[in-house]
């Protein structure tokens, strides 16, 4: 255990993950206690803050001490409160494809730094969220395998939410046009270098990524099918098993998570707040002073059908829908 300021930070995992105790965030933070809580997020990659007693509001003021807020466009949010992502899961309305390792919003040219994530409604059993080192999981590749990523680009796309306009109108599939407009597919490094720690990490996910670039399809298909795999490896994860109230502060820029859906049809809702990042920069780019070939997922088509279908049919509003309204 070490302490800094008045917080204690507790290690949990091999790789990534520590407890946060002595933090009250039900008040601005001082300067010590917000550098000494940033400076754990970048040694530990995710933060748990257990069952703390916040209102909504205080979660906002203590994720906005750490960055600007981004609003997800496909993403269910509060008409009061647009940067406010409200995950209200049951098995009526399951969640959209949150079962697939990823890093968040990968799609923007500039995805989140970070996420703020918090309990409200849980189930009985289930509804774990598992967290993968991608800077564990680009050291423990061989010198061969890192010499040959690097320098290397992925494309990435809005694909799961592509879900939502399925035989959508004409109204609906203009909406769509514009997203793509507004969220031309980036590339990004295969390994990143973050920005803080200078540490590198794998940097493609199968929610996201399209194919690397410069690759033929098999190419592609094969390297990425390796990359995906390593988040699977044990040693690499960390698993956050909810309790009303905890929170939890991950690092989007060096890790990839998974929320198991396995309590449906239970109920599961859960509050998150995230941060606008910067450029995804690669070595050359560090260096320089600055750094469809996959599958959509592992679940049968059936499944993505049936889920994107009763996802499209849930009342929850996003925020290109807030949009569309108020341009008619």
């Amino acid at each position: 255990m070490s302490k800094t300021s008045n917080i204690e930070f507790k290690r949990l995992g091999a790789h990534l993950g520590a407890e946060v105790s002595g933090a009250d965030l039900t008040a601005a933070l001082s300067h010590k206690d917000r550098q000494a809580i940033h400076d754990a997020l970048m040694e530990h990659e995710v933060l748990v803050f257990p069952e703390i007693d916040i209102t909504v509001e205080q979660q906002a003021a203590f994720a906005k001490q750490f960055g600007e807020f981004s609003v997800h466009p496909f993403s269910p949010n509060a008409e009061e409160l647009p940067e406010l992502i409200i995950l209200d899961n049951d098995g009526d309305s399951p969640p959209l494809a949150t079962d697939v390792w990823h890093s968040d919003e990968t799609f923007r040219e500039a995805p989140p730094m970070g996420t703020i994530l918090r309990a409200r409604v849980l189930p009985d059993i289930g509804g774990d969220t598992v967290f993968a080192s991608m800077t564990a999981a680009y050291d423990g590749l061989s010198s061969r395998w890192q010499n040959f990523l690097s320098g290397l680009e992925a494309v990435h796309d809005f694909k799961p939410f592509r879900r939502l306009f399925i035989g959508a109108d004409e109204k609906r599939r203009a909406t769509l046009h514009r997203m793509e407009i507004e969220y031309p597919n980036p590339s990004h490094p295969v390994v990143r270098v973050h920005p803080v720690t200078g540490r590198k990490a794998i940097f493609v996910n199968p929610q996201f990524t399209l194919h690397i670039k410069g690759m033929t399809e098999t190419e592609s298909e094969a390297v990425l099918s390796m990359l995906y795999q390593l988040t699977g490896t044990p040693e690499y994860q960390f698993r956050v098993g909810w309790k009303l109230g905890t929170m939890v502060f991950w690092d989007n820029r060096s890790t990839q998570h998974y929320a198991a859906r396995d309590y449906l049809p239970q109920r599961r809702r859960m509050e998150r707040f995230t941060l606008k990042g910067d450029k995804v920069l690669g070595a050359d780019d560090a260096m320089a002073g600055a750094g469809s070939a996959a599958a959509l997922n592992a679940k049968p088509e059936a499944r993505q059908k049936a889920d994107g279908e009763a996802y499209s049919a849930a009342t929850s509003v996003r925020q290109f829908e807030r949009d569309t309204a108020a341009g008619d």
